[in-house]
């Protein structure tokens, strides 16, 4: 398995224009939230807990996967990444407990739109997602965006700068 700094460098690669960067601070987390919406709706089981019951989701079970994944890169990106999608599930349970219209809109529609925000920004970069070339760049996105933001405020240094000497500096 490829080292943090590796996923993250490979990533940075493909995101080294400060637009496309900004992009994926809004894009991305409206992909993620989209998936959970959309993922909410299926149960994999549900426990007779309390009076209410408790039911794992689909989407509950692919964010402890992914949860899993993170951790395994590095435990304090994968705490936070942990945090973050059990948010993520939680609002999208929530947008997914309306009408099924109402399910789909705001599933869809975030997908939707956070895919157009993504493409604008690799527009401006001039160079397709990482996806397209690998795709576990599906999977290092939400955590870019999380250590692009980290690196803003100051955190991780060591990581930021083991990034832009393999990645380039932002543009």
């Amino acid at each position: 398995m490829k080292s943090l700094t590796d996923q993250l460098a490979q990533y940075a690669s493909y995101h080294r224009d400060q637009r496309n960067v900004w992009t994926h601070f809004v894009g991305i987390p409206m992909i993620v939230l989209s998936v959970a919406t959309l993922l909410s709706r299926w149960s994999v089981l549900s426990l007779p807990i309390g009076s209410a019951g408790m039911e794992l989701t689909v989407a509950a079970l692919v964010s402890a996967v992914m949860a899993v994944f993170y951790l395994r890169l590095d435990l304090r990106y994968g705490l936070v990444m942990s945090g973050l999608l059990a948010l993520a599930c939680t609002e999208g349970s929530s947008l997914a407990q309306g009408s099924v219209l109402h399910w789909l809109a705001w599933g869809l529609g975030l997908f939707l739109v956070g895919w157009i925000i993504q493409f604008l920004g690799h527009y401006f970069e001039g160079r397709k997602p990482a996806f397209v070339d690998d795709l576990i760049g599906l999977a290092i996105g939400p955590l870019f965006v999380v250590a692009e933001l980290g690196f803003l405020l100051g955190w991780r240094p060591e990581v930021h700068q083991a990034v832009i000497s393999r990645a380039g500096a932002l543009r």
